[in-house]
C-alpha cells in the first residue's frame, strides 16, 4: 500500500512539472555554426513565438511536454521536445530545395488599400543581381563629375575659382590657395597629361575643364617624385579625348578612378602597389557593372588608402586677435579637454604630411600633456593654477598660463557604468588603422571592466544593429568574442547607429551610475542625417537623456575631424583620435578613468583684465570654444566637460600698458560713450571666474580667482606649454609667431621637458625634429 501511494505521488509532482512553464534558452546556427537572427522559435500548437536577436539567441516559456518548432527562410524547419533542460542549441540546414525562390518580408505598418499583391516572390539569383546593381551604381555614382566651375569652388582642397565683374564681360580665375604663403613655392601644374605653366593654368576658361584634382604630400612624391614636393595640381580639360574602346577601368584601395585619370595610377611605383589583380571584359563587367566594360584593374596599395584628393574634413579656424580690454574687458569661453589633434598632427608629421592649418587646435597641442597641478582639497571637483611671465617668443608682452586640475578617482571608486560602444563597420573603415587597430583599442577597455560594469555593442554601416546586449565586465570573452566578430563594409548610416546607441543606453540607464556611448568612427557619415548641422541637431537632442558621450577617431584619407568635434562638443562629451596602440594605451589605460567618468559639466571660464595693467590680451587657440560674455551665467548654455584626473590649461598673451605694439591699431574716441578705469585693485592683474556644474546638476556653482600683478620666472610646465603653442602657431602660419623658429621651440621645450616619466614630452621634441627636417 505504501508502495503504492509513493507510486501515485511521484506521478502526481511530475505531471504538476510537466505542466509548469520554465524560461528556454538558446541559439538558433546554421551548419557552420554561424548565428541566425530573426530565426522563429514557436511552441507548436500554440499561438506563442519569439524570434532570434543579433547573434541568433532567443527566450521563450515553455513546458517539458511542448514541443518547439525552429524556422527559418532556406532552411529546413526542426522540432525538438522541451524535456528537462533549460537550454536548447539548434543548428538548422539548408533546403537546397526550395532555396532558389524566397519570400521576402517587410516589417513595418501599411494601409491594407495600399498594397497591390499580397506577398512579393524574389529568387535567389535576383537577390544576387539587385546587390551587384547597388554596387554597380555605386562604383559609378563615384565616377561623376560636379559642373564646372561650380563644383570646383570650396569642393577640391586648395583650390579657389575667382570671378570678377568687369566692365565688358566676368573674368575668372583658376586660383591655388597657399601659394603665397608658401614662399611663392609653385606646385607642379599638369593639364591633360602634360606639364605646363602655373601661368597657364591661371589662364584657363574653368568652363572648359572636365576635371580638377590636387595631389599633396606622399600620394604627389610617390608618383611625380621630388618635382611634386610642393603638391601636383592636376586638369583634364574638355579638349582631351579619352580612347575609351579599350581603357580598362582602375580600381585603387577600392575607389574607382576616372579614365583621364589613369595615367597617374598607371604612374604609381611598383614599390608602393601591394597587390594588382586584372579582370577581362566579361569578368569586370559582371563584377563592376558596364563602368568597366573594357576591364578592370585592381590595385591594394601599402597605405592603403590612395586618394587623388584628400577627403579629411576639418573645421574652419580664424584665430583670435588682440582685444583692447578697454572695448572688450572679459574674455569668455568653454573649456576643451579634447587631445585629437595633437595624436593627428603628429600622425601628420610621421607620416611625412603637410599639415592641414586647421587641423591644428591649439589649446588640444596643449592639454594632450599632464601639468604638475595640485589635486582639489575643498569642496570643489577642481584646483585652480595661474602663473605669469615673459613671453619667449616676444619681448614685449607677457604670457598667462590658467590651469584647472580635475580630481582623480580610482577606478574602484568609480560608479558602475552602463557602457553602449557605438562602433562604425563600413566599408571605409576596413584599413589597418581603423577598424583592425579599433578592436585591439577597446579591448584595453574591456579587460579593466568590474563585474557590475556593463557593455552594450552597436554597429552600423548601411544600417544600424545591435551585436551584444548589455553585458557584464565579469564576461570579458563574450565581449571580446563580438568584437572579434565585426567586419566591415557597406555604406555608413551614422545618424541610425547614434538613434540606436541612445536608445540602448536609455533603456539601461544607471540613475546613480556612469551612463555613456562611446561611438568609434573615422566620421565619413552618407546615409541618412549626415552632415555637421544634422548631427548638431541630433546629438543635442540626445543629450538631454542624460548619457554622456566619448568620440575616438581613427584613420585618415577621409578622416571627419569637423564632424567628430561637433558630435563631442554638443554631445556632453570628449572627442580622441587613435593613431596607433601606443595612443590607445593613453586614452583607454592611462586616462581611462577621464575618458569615461565626468566629475563637471559645462565648465565656462570668464577672466577679466585690469585695464591699468593690461592694454590688450589674446587668448590662444580655443577659437571653436568662445561663448558670448553673456552666456557665463546662462545655465541653458553648453560647456565642455570634465572628466577624473583631467587637467585644462589655456594660455593668454597680454600687452602691458604704455607698450607700443604693431599688433594694435588705433582707435577713434567714442562720441557718446567715455571710459572710465577704477583705480582701485591697483595689485591685481586679472580676475578670472570658473562655472561648472555638477554631473547630474541644473545649476551652475561659480568660483572667484584673484592674480596679483606679479611676475615670475617661468616653471617647467609653463615653458613646455608655450612650445607647444609656439609650434603650434608655427604650423597655422600665425602672424603672433614673432618670427620664431624651430629651433627656439626645440630650446623651449627642452628646458621645459622636466621629470617627464611617460617619455610624452621627449617625443614632442622628437616629432618636432623630425618636422624641422621634413
Amino acid at each position: 500500500m505504501k508502495s503504492l501511494l509513493k507510486l501515485l505521488f511521484v506521478l502526481a509532482v511530475t505531471i504538476q512539472m510537466q505542466s509548469q512553464e520554465k524560461t528556454i534558452y538558446g541559439k538558433v546556427l546554421d551548419e557552420s555554426s554561424i548565428p541566425l537572427p530573426g530565426a522563429a522559435v514557436l511552441v507548436k500548437n500554440s499561438n506563442i513565438g519569439v524570434t532570434t536577436d543579433f547573434d541568433g539567441e532567443y527566450q521563450i516559456k515553455a513546458k517539458e511536454k511542448d514541443t518547439l518548432v525552429f524556422s527559418y527562410v532556406g532552411y529546413i524547419t526542426k522540432e525538438i521536445l522541451v524535456g528537462t533542460g533549460n537550454v536548447i542549441t539548434v543548428a538548422l540546414q539548408a533546403d537546397y530545395a526550395t532555396l532558389d525562390e524566397v519570400v521576402v518580408v517587410a516589417y513595418g505598418t501599411q494601409k491594407k488599400s495600399s498594397v497591390t499583391s499580397s506577398v512579393t516572390h524574389v529568387s535567389a539569383s535576383q537577390i544576387k543581381r539587385q546587390k551587384q546593381r547597388n554596387y554597380h551604381n555605386k562604383l559609378a555614382n563615384q565616377l561623376q563629375s560636379n559642373s564646372i566651375p561650380k563644383a570646383l569652388q570650396g569642393k577640391v582642397a586648395g583650390v579657389s575659382v575667382n570671378q570678377s565683374i568687369g566692365k565688358t564681360k566676368p573674368n575668372t580665375k583658376v586660383l591655388i590657395r597657399g601659394v603665397s604663403s608658401l614662399n611663392m613655392k609653385k606646385p607642379l601644374v599638369i593639364v591633360d597629361g602634360k606639364i605646363t605653366t602655373y601661368s597657364k593654368m591661371e589662364s584657363l576658361n574653368p568652363k572648359n575643364i572636365k576635371d580638377i584634382s590636387v595631389l599633396k604630400d606622399a600620394s604627389a612624391s610617390a608618383i611625380y617624385g621630388s618635382r611634386a614636393a610642393n603638391g601636383v595640381v592636376i586638369i583634364s580639360t574638355k579638349n582631351k579625348l579619352v580612347k575609351n574602346s579599350e581603357t580598362p577601368l582602375y580600381i585603387v584601395d577600392g575607389v574607382p578612378i576616372k579614365k583621364e585619370h589613369n595615367y597617374i595610377v598607371e604612374g604609381l611605383s611598383k614599390s608602393d602597389i601591394d597587390s594588382k589583380k586584372k579582370y577581362n571584359k566579361s569578368e569586370a563587367k559582371t563584377k563592376f557593372g558596364k563602368i568597366a566594360k573594357n576591364g578592370c584593374i585592381v590595385i591594394t596599395t601599402h597605405q592603403g588608402n590612395f586618394r587623388l584628393n584628400n577627403q579629411e574634413a576639418y573645421a574652419i579656424i580664424d584665430e583670435n586677435t588682440f582685444e583692447r580690454t578697454t572695448l572688450s574687458p572679459l574674455s569668455t569661453f568653454s573649456i576643451d579637454v579634447d587631445k585629437a589633434s595633437y595624436s593627428n598632427v603628429r600622425r601628420m608629421i610621421n607620416n611625412g604630411l603637410t599639415i592641414e592649418p586647421n587641423a591644428v587646435k591649439i589649446e588640444e597641442m596643449i592639454n594632450y600633456f599632464d601639468y604638475d597641478y595640485p589635486q582639489p582639497n575643498g569642496e570643489h571637483p577642481f584646483s585652480i593654477n595661474t602663473e605669469v611671465s615673459k613671453t619667449p617668443w616676444h619681448n614685449d608682452t607677457r604670457i598667462v598660463k590658467i590651469g584647472l586640475q580635475g580630481k582623480t578617482y580610482n577606478y574602484e571608486e568609480l560608479p558602475p557604468s552602463n557602457l553602449t560602444f557605438l562602433i562604425d563597420v563600413s566599408g571605409s573603415m576596413s584599413s589597418q588603422n581603423k577598424l583592425p587597430l579599433l578592436k585591439q583599442a577597446f579591448k584595453l577597455l574591456v579587460n579593466q571592466l568590474r563585474e557590475e560594469d556593463k557593455v552594450s555593442i552597436v554597429v552600423y554601416a548601411g544600417a544600424a544593429g545591435v551585436v551584444l546586449k548589455p553585458t557584464s565586465g565579469k564576461h570579458k570573452d563574450k565581449i571580446i568574442s563580438a568584437l572579434n566578430n565585426l567586419n566591415s563594409g557597406g555604406s555608413t548610416a551614422g545618424g541610425a547607429g547614434i538613434e540606436l546607441a541612445y536608445k540602448l543606453a536609455e533603456e539601461n540607464f544607471k540613475s546613480k551610475g556612469n551612463n555613456r556611448v562611446i561611438l568609434a568612427t573615422d566620421g565619413d557619415f552618407n546615409v541618412g542625417a549626415s552632415s555637421d548641422i544634422d548631427m548638431k541637431a541630433l546629438i543635442e537632442e540626445k543629450r538631454k537623456s542624460g548619457v554622456f558621450l566619448s568620440v575616438l577617431g581613427f584613420g585618415y584619407g577621409n578622416y571627419k575631424d569637423s564632424k567628430l568635434e561637433t558630435l563631442a562638443d554638443k554631445g556632453n562629451g570628449n572627442h580622441a583620435y587613435i593613431d596607433n596602440m601606443q595612443e590607445a594605451q593613453k586614452v583607454f589605460g592611462k586616462e581611462f578613468g577621464g575618458t569615461l567618468f565626468t566629475i563637471a559639466k559645462d565648465v565656462k571660464i570668464q577672466v577679466e583684465f585690469n585695464p591699468n595693467k593690461v592694454q590688450a590680451y589674446r587668448l590662444i587657440g580655443y577659437e571653436n570654444r568662445m561663448l558670448e560674455d553673456e552666456d557665463f551665467i546662462d545655465d541653458t548654455k553648453d560647456a565642455g566637460e570634465l572628466g577624473s584626473g583631467h587637467s585644462v590649461t589655456a594660455l593668454y598673451e597680454v600687452i602691458p600698458v604704455g607698450i607700443k605694439s604693431s599688433y594694435l591699431k588705433d582707435v577713434s574716441d567714442l562720441k557718446y560713450t567715455k571710459t572710465q578705469v577704477s583705480q582701485n585693485y591697483s595689485d591685481e592683474l586679472f580676475t578670472v571666474k570658473f562655472r561648472y556644474k555638477k554631473p547630474d546638476g541644473d545649476k551652475s556653482i561659480e568660483m572667484i580667482h584673484v592674480q596679483k600683478d606679479k611676475i615670475s620666472e617661468a616653471s617647467q610646465d609653463l615653458k613646455f606649454a608655450s612650445s607647444v603653442a609656439l609650434f603650434g602657431m608655427q604650423l597655422r602660419q600665425s602672424k603672433y609667431q614673432n618670427s620664431a623658429s624651430i629651433e627656439d621651440v626645440i630650446s623651449l621645450a627642452k628646458e621645459g621637458r622636466g621629470v617627464d616619466e611617460k617619455g610624452y614630452r621627449s617625443e614632442f621634441i622628437r616629432l618636432v625634429s623630425s618636422y624641422q627636417s621634413l
